[in-house]
């Protein structure tokens, strides 16, 4: 498609395809749809980022993911604690997360997505993208520290 490109990260990707939309490439919103629709078509599902539209074969999510590594690295059940764990978004992409975790954590970027966002995490923060995660990074340091 022209003016599409894949992500800088390709590389680093096992498991799924991206396309940039935002990071070093802007796509307009009919491009957007495009991409989406082509992933959709050729039998994969697709899901948005901030930076990214990603595509990939399998019924993996994001919280497959989570309760797969924290298995398999710390001999643990996701599950049974959900209580101990923060979980940080920025996109829709996310929701499925920041409806699993109670403690859920959008980056004020997140509110880009709003009229897309079904679940919503149960805090924002005051900044942006890194900023954001900083302020999250420092409030538990803090509440840890107190």
């Amino acid at each position: 498609m022209p003016g599409a490109t894949l992500a800088q990260d390709r590389p680093g990707r096992v498991t799924d395809i991206a396309v940039d939309h935002s990071e070093f490439v802007h796509l307009g919103e009919v491009q957007f749809a495009q991409v989406v629709k082509i992933m959709q078509d050729e039998g994969l599902y697709a899901t948005v980022s901030s930076f990214h539209i990603k595509g990939w074969f399998g019924e993996h999510t994001k919280l497959s993911g989570a309760r797969w590594i924290v298995q398999r690295l710390l001999g643990r059940t996701l599950d049974d604690e959900t209580k101990r764990w923060v979980y940080v978004g920025d996109s829709t992409n996310d929701q499925l997360m920041f409806a699993h975790f109670p403690l859920s954590v959008g980056v004020a970027n997140l509110m880009h997505f709003a009229p897309q966002l079904h679940i919503w995490p149960a805090y924002i923060t005051p900044s942006e993208r890194g900023a954001g995660f900083a302020e999250v990074a420092r409030a538990l340091l803090t509440a840890r520290a107190g």
